[in-house]
């Protein structure tokens, strides 16, 4: 099947214009359109412009407050607790980095939990937004019960990512699913027409591995390292969901939900590196840590060592350049959206 391919600058100007004509005020459109294309440019497709879609379905059916800002709940010391008043995601996300940098630049560090929140796009947007400042952004989140625990076969919890962003350029980012994959690869194969996946993703209902992607949509993402992967969603439940006093498991709704809030929680933590050295020497240490890492010699089948963040940089500067591959399926969606809201589609290209 082919690819739509669209630059940059006009996909993202093109979200942004679908969003203001679902109601979305021009800050918060502004915002999403960035998170989302942020993703694209990175290699990100499962968590860019496939999602806009839903986020749009959950502001026309009441689920998404678009002129929430949330409010501080609780604030003690370098602790922080957020409730999002089910607003949008990203804005929610925006107002918990950026309390936790004023917290982190006082106190050193800084915890920050959210409650009642929604989507967020991808943990990465927010890790680096918090090391844009000078800061260790730590960044966690639950989802929707679409994964079964280590054992079991019932949905019980969400794909739960771990995010850690440093400061300094291009350094090191890791944005990690508690799961071999985010439940949105499998989504976008099922929207691209794929009939299968690779081996290791998904589950069938049964509990069985499959690379059948209906079978994986009617399944759930295998977790990562098995009961290894089943204690870090369960530490990312915690952290957000407990901890926030937020919906947990079962409790979370979701962006392909219609009957319900998606109620999520976050956790942003932001530690203040030049409590402990000199940012120079910090990042010295870190440029050195990871010539070690990339001094092995690579093994069969690879040319190189790469550290968490490098494949994503690299996607980022080509696609600059090549613009972002679609697959006709997710600019179905984006377009079917942004018709239903009287919003014209720019012109691109087909690729085969």
């Amino acid at each position: 099947m082919p690819d739509i391919v669209i630059d940059h600058p006009t996909l993202v100007n093109f979200g942004r214009n679908i969003l203001r004509a679902a109601q979305v005020p021009q800050d918060s459109a502004d915002l999403v359109a960035t998170a989302l294309g942020a993703s694209n440019l990175r290699g990100v497709d499962s968590h860019g412009f496939q999602l806009l879609p839903f986020y749009i379905q959950q502001i026309v059916d009441g689920n998404i407050d678009v002129n929430a800002q949330g409010h501080i709940a609780v604030e003690n010391g370098s602790c922080l607790a957020y409730h999002g008043e089910q607003g949008i995601g990203q804005v929610i996300a925006r107002n918990c980095c950026d309390h936790a940098i004023r917290l982190a630049k006082e106190h050193g560090t800084a915890t920050v939990v959210a409650r009642d929140s929604n989507h967020f796009g991808a943990a990465a947007f927010w890790g680096q937004r918090m090391s844009a400042a000078g800061l260790i952004g730590i960044v966690m989140c639950n989802a929707s019960a679409l994964v079964a625990p280590w054992q079991g076969k019932e949905k019980r919890f969400g794909t739960n990512p771990i995010c850690m962003s440093l400061p300094g350029p291009d350094q090191w980012l890791l944005d990690m699913a508690t799961t071999t994959v985010a439940m949105g690869k499998i989504f976008k194969a099922s929207i691209s027409g794929e009939p299968t996946i690779p081996a290791g993703w998904a589950i069938d209902k049964n509990g069985v591995p499959t690379t059948d992607t209906a079978s994986a949509m009617d399944g759930w993402p295998m977790p990562l390292g098995g009961y290894k992967g089943y204690g870090l969603a369960m530490m990312a439940e915690i952290l957000c969901a407990v901890l926030s006093g937020g919906a947990m498991s079962m409790e979370v709704g979701g962006i392909r939900t219609k009957d319900r809030p998606m109620r999520v929680s976050q956790f942003f933590m932001a530690i203040d590196v030049t409590r402990f050295m000199p940012l120079d020497e910090f990042t010295d240490r870190m440029r050195r840590l990871i010539e070690m890492m990339k001094s092995s010699a690579p093994a069969a089948g690879y040319d190189e060592v790469l550290v968490a963040g490098e494949p994503e940089w690299r996607n980022e500067e080509r696609r600059r350049v090549t613009g972002i591959p679609l697959s006709e399926g997710v600019w179905k969606t984006l377009t079917d959206a942004a018709e239903s809201l009287g919003v014209s589609a720019p012109a691109v290209d087909t690729m085969v």
